[in-house]
């Protein structure tokens, strides 16, 4: 059945996550990222969470809003297929474990898309105190699905920068190594369980050569890969995260992170990237990272 666009607006409840030092140490570790603000706790400012954390705590935000598609026309077949393929995250303030975070989903948008119903939800998360801590604009793609009513999409949908000009320099490349694992080891250490990234069967049953990792990680590798080649490993300058995801990760293999430029902005730089597979197929196109 089509996906009613009548949902856009609709909000889910809001859900509290317990951030501790082992789940935010976990994160990293599963990412290899052995910066020691990730694990020194004898510093006495503490320690901090990788920038792309709060994926972690979102994606029990995103399957709650999963009971919504039962007033939106889709079945849980068809729920199913959706795929993550964009991310856009906004930090306001780094995250420092000890936390107590309330995060709230949003359906901001629907629209068809070629390859199916695309749906775009805003995930807002706050601290105690009620101040921001992230907003993260989560784009799904529903396979094969139709759209029942005129796409609509919110207003304050925000732009996401794209360089100035064409690449002048030729890109700067680094490889990183995706071990046969890895899938499992940020499974657990996120708390992200999607069955088609550790069971080959289900993965299988989904039309998939075999697991693949998830894009949240791809993504993660290429932002460890920044903060070291371009903050001088300082993750609290990030401010943004945006990337789209195309071609899968499989495991083991190896990605290649390529920086394509970077940019002076009013508030600090933007990176641009992109991150190829052992196929040279582009993994995550339109890659940005605003540093402050």
């Amino acid at each position: 059945m089509p996906l009613n666009s009548s949902i856009v607006g609709t909000a889910g409840e809001s859900l509290l996550s317990e951030v501790d030092a082992r789940w935010t140490m976990a994160y990293a570790a599963a990412l290899g990222d052995e910066l020691a603000c990730y694990f020194n706790t004898l510093d006495p400012a503490g320690i901090i969470a990788h920038p792309m954390f709060p994926v972690c705590f979102e994606w029990a935000v995103i399957t709650a809003m999963r009971a919504m598609f039962e007033g939106s026309g889709l079945t849980s077949g068809e729920a199913r297929r959706g795929v993550h393929a964009s991310h856009d995250l906004i930090i306001h303030r780094a995250i420092r474990p000890p936390a107590r975070l309330h995060s709230r989903a949003i359906v901001a948008g629907i629209e068809p898309r070629k390859p199916g119903a695309f749906q775009l939800t805003r995930i807002e998360t706050i601290g105690e105190d009620g101040s921001p801590v992230c907003t993260s604009w989560y784009g799904s793609i529903y396979r094969g699905v139709e759209v029942k009513g005129p796409g609509r999409m919110a207003a304050d949908v925000p732009v996401v920068p794209e360089p100035r000009g064409p690449v002048k320099q030729p890109p700067r490349e680094f490889t990183i190594p995706v071990a046969a694992g890895l899938a499992h080891v940020y499974t657990e250490c996120a708390r992200i369980f999607n069955p088609i990234h550790t069971d080959a069967a289900i993965a299988h049953q989904a039309g998939l050569p075999a697991i693949i990792l998830h894009g949240t990680a791809t993504l993660a590798l290429a932002v460890s890969g920044i903060i070291a080649a371009e903050s001088d490993g300082h993750p609290d300058r990030v401010r943004r995260i945006a990337g789209r995801f195309a071609a899968m990760v499989m495991m083991p293999s190896e990605i290649r992170l390529r920086i394509l430029s970077r940019e002076h902005a009013e508030d600090g730089y933007r990176i641009f990237f992109e991150v190829l597979n052992d196929r040279n197929e582009v993994a995550i196109r339109n890659g940005l990272i605003a540093l402050g």
